[in-house]
């Protein structure tokens, strides 16, 4: 079953909610790539989050979400495009333990130097369309209160999020209040609505996210209430790394220091920096890059997937 992303509205259209459970995506994202439990837990609660709020961008182009960290962990970045294709990884820092049971401030923010990085990276860009950047302090102690808090001060939008991770499943719920419309009438309109919205979402208990599907999840919240669905959008890991690519990197360190490599080992192991996927050259393949260099060598063992 693909990875789906579904959105409903309140009846009256002042609250937006999003769900997703993140199942094969998430699995294929973790293929390469080994963290310990705590760090995996916040990456995929990034990754999930990443989906909801790029689910809603107007423009052929990007989301990327950064957290940068002064402790244990340097870096979590996940990206996601506007048809929904992600790819996530993170970086640790060496020389310094990752507690077993570590949170988001001691593995990123125990120093008080983390930041919070939202990107917005439109595909073509012109005069009106150009890349922003908007950089925050890590305020919150989970991923979900560092978007809240973002989207209040930076994007004036009331937003709360539920988010949940594991060697498994990627999960998100989240809540938006909508902009207010032309014409209506009130100093707050739709304040009620979004008021039942967060006090039955807040109902959610722990593991929730996890163990339930989304269909499932929405309705055991809000089955007195009258949604509007839409059409359910499909997620998928992506990561535009090639075989390709690596070869062309090579033949960009030049024939005489390939060689000086495999003078030393029996091949040429790469990975992409980003999700972790290994590609390996042995002296054939490296010969026929040099050789023909029109032609990327097919390798037997290649790339493992």
């Amino acid at each position: 079953m693909a990875d789906l992303l579904k959105k409903y509205l309140f009846q009256d259209h002042s609250v937006r909610v999003q769900a997703l459970k993140l199942d094969e995506a998430w699995r294929t994202g973790l293929a390469h790539q080994s963290y310990p439990p705590c760090v995996q837990r916040l990456l995929g609660e990034l990754a999930a989050a990443a989906v909801l709020l790029a689910a809603n961008i107007k423009f052929d182009g990007s989301l990327v979400l950064q957290l940068q960290g002064d402790g244990p962990v340097s870096l979590i970045v996940v990206e996601c495009t506007s048809d929904l294709s992600i790819r996530a990884t993170a970086s640790l820092r060496e020389g310094l333990a990752v507690p077993r049971n570590g949170s988001l401030q001691s593995l990123l923010n125990s120093q008080g130097q983390g930041r919070f990085i939202v990107v917005l990276d439109p595909r073509q860009r012109n005069a009106t369309m150009q890349p922003y950047q908007g950089v925050v302090p890590l305020e919150g102690d989970s991923v979900a209160q560092v978007l809240e808090h973002y989207m209040r001060t930076s994007e004036q939008l009331d937003t709360r999020l539920w988010l949940a991770a594991d060697a498994g499943h990627a999960s998100g719920l989240l809540l938006q209040r909508m902009p207010d419309q032309g014409g209506v009438q009130g100093p707050e309109p739709g304040h009620d609505t979004w008021e039942r919205a967060v006090a039955l979402a807040s109902t959610l208990e722990p593991g929730e996210l996890l163990e339930l599907d989304t269909d499932t999840l929405i309705h055991r919240l809000f089955w007195e209430e009258s949604l509007l669905a839409f059409d359910p959008q499909a997620v998928r890991w992506h990561c535009p790394c090639t075989r390709e690519r690596v070869a062309n990197m090579l033949r960009m360190l030049g024939q005489e220091e390939v060689e000086d490599i495999l003078s030393q080992r029996n091949q040429i192991d790469v990975s992409c920096n980003f999700c972790g996927k290994p590609y390996q050259f042995d002296a054939i393949d490296c010969t026929r890059l040099f050789t023909n260099p029109q032609d990327t060598p097919p390798s037997g063992a290649g790339s493992i997937h």
